[in-house]
């Protein structure tokens, strides 16, 4: 008891500060809608404030390392727990028909994110090990991926951080950049706009961010709901893609690396879907009860709010961890790979979407 006592009081203070971020980015946007644009909603959503002002923040004062615990955990279990609660949003039929559009978009995602590496290398040498932590984190799952492959391919700590930073920097630009583009580009198309949201971002917290970018300007929450189920089963591709690499990696040589599933596997996905599977046994059993009606759709609401506070306040967490100094420093040649890997992977998902999706859809 005491220890969970302790701990509670080591992560308050950063998770409080999260949550303090979020309430300003929450007032900042009202505000805007209704003094500056005197308009119903704001041009500026209140998670792309939440992420501005955690940049601002970070970037601006030493951050303590008494916040630190806090935020780090608001980025890691936080924003699970609100990715877990998106699953409340879909029914199993839509979860089973976005995924299945998804997964051919992500398997061609992936290899042309490959193979243009490994030309790139070629042009603009960087180490093998970099290469395939660039590689992981644009196609898969951005600075997760990184850290599940690093030691199965031996990569040095700087190789990490160097990679981490090129994810962050291009993953951070397209979260805040996609969802307009994707509006525009689709003309309101939501499928699509969802699956580019999905395959073209890096970062779950990003595609997450994305999504509810999308929704708030856009009102669209089937565009959240396509691009999180995209992303999610993209995550899970970690599972075949990790034994590949360290394959390829230890290719010839008397060396074998030790991985666990337990490690590489993104289990929160598994949580989502039960969250997809509680919502739809709900909805059998209560919304033929007249009397139980009302409190179900009420509690669905509730969890679609603390949903959107949940993902708000990593998104603010994640602003704040961001380094624009460590950025600067990343160096041109990592740059230029993670640059036009970025650019490609969006263009192959645009090419799928306007040509292979029209066969299948």
């Amino acid at each position: 008891m005491f220890k969970k006592y302790k701990f509670l009081k080591i992560i308050l203070p950063g998770i409080a500060l999260a949550v303090l971020i979020s309430l300003i980015s929450q007032g900042i946007n009202e505000l805007l809608a209704s003094q500056i644009f005197e308009t119903k909603k704001s041009p500026i959503s209140t998670v792309l404030i939440a992420i501005l002002l955690g940049i601002l923040f970070g970037n601006t004062f030493n951050i303590k390392q008494s916040l630190t615990v806090g935020l780090d955990f608001t980025q890691k279990y936080i924003l699970k727990f609100g990715i877990i609660l998106l699953g409340i949003r879909l029914s199993f039929i839509d979860f089973l028909k976005f995924g299945s559009l998804a997964i051919p978009l992500i398997t061609i995602c992936i290899i042309g994110v490959l193979l243009i590496i490994k030309v790139l290398v070629k042009r603009f040498p960087i180490s093998s090990k970099m290469s395939y932590l660039i590689a992981m984190g644009t196609s898969v799952c951005g600075a997760t991926a990184i850290v599940a492959t690093a030691p199965v391919i031996n990569a040095k700590k700087t190789e990490i951080a160097y990679a981490i930073a090129n994810i962050t920097l291009f993953g951070v630009i397209a979260m805040l950049v996609y969802p307009y583009f994707a509006e525009w580009y689709f003309n309101g198309k939501s499928l699509e706009s969802g699956l580019f949201l999905g395959t073209s971002i890096h970062e779950t917290a990003q595609v997450a961010a994305a999504g509810l970018i999308y929704d708030q300007q856009f009102d669209s929450p089937e565009t959240l709901n396509v691009a999180t189920v995209t992303k999610l089963i993209r995550n899970t591709f970690l599972v075949v893609l990790i034994p590949l690499f360290a394959f390829m990696h230890n290719k010839g040589k008397l060396k074998q690396k030790n991985y666990s599933l337990k490690n590489i596997f993104p289990f929160f996905v598994l949580g989502f879907v039960g969250m997809i599977i509680f919502r739809n046994l709900g909805d059998q059993i209560f919304l033929l009860e007249t009397d139980n009606h009302t409190y179900w759709t009420d509690l669905i609401g509730y969890l679609k709010i603390l949903s959107t506070i949940s993902l708000t306040m990593a998104m603010a967490a994640v602003g704040i961890s961001i380094n624009l100094v460590e950025l600067k420093m990343m160096g041109l040649k990592p740059f230029i790979v993670g640059l036009i890997a970025a650019v490609v992977v969006g263009i192959i998902s645009l090419i799928y979407i306007e040509t292979l999706l029209k066969f299948i859809v």
